[in-house]
């Protein structure tokens, strides 16, 4: 199965809260993990704001990075090409959704996903619109 992780869902692998047990179990089942090109920068600044908050340590943040970056080997990262734009600016025109969340939900129909997965109920939402079966995670 080709699992697509939008960047919400991808940082639970490396933050224990809601939703992780299921992305472990999801990630295990996958036999391809796909992932946007955004998806690397939203997962560092997720991880930065929680140690600016103190509500990760410096030496959990950096460990929460290095773990980021060996996951991301394995994965088929879609690059934003001008059919993801094009698709991107479909989904906006056709569902409420910020234009990350639009770039996300193009990037894994470029890709062909079996599976999108997030936890915004609106990105879900313009997912199974634009014709992607879901998962909320």
């Amino acid at each position: 199965m080709k699992f697509y992780l939008d960047s919400s869902s991808f940082a639970k692998r490396f933050v224990e809260e809601n939703g992780s047990d299921s992305v472990e179990t999801a990630c295990s089942q996958a036999s391809e993990l796909g992932l946007s090109v955004i998806c690397v920068p939203e997962v560092v600044s997720a991880l930065n704001r929680r140690k600016r908050e103190h509500t990760l340590t410096d030496v959990q943040c950096r460990e929460a990075k290095q773990r980021l970056l060996d996951d991301v080997r394995d994965a088929v990262i879609v690059n934003l090409t001008p059919s993801v734009i094009g698709s991107a600016i479909r989904i906006l025109e056709a569902s409420p959704v910020r234009a990350m969340d639009a770039l996300q939900v193009a990037c894994a129909l470029e890709w062909r996903a079996d599976l999108y997965a997030s936890s915004d109920d609106r990105q879900l939402k313009a997912a199974k619109k634009a014709g992607l079966k879901t998962q909320r995670i």
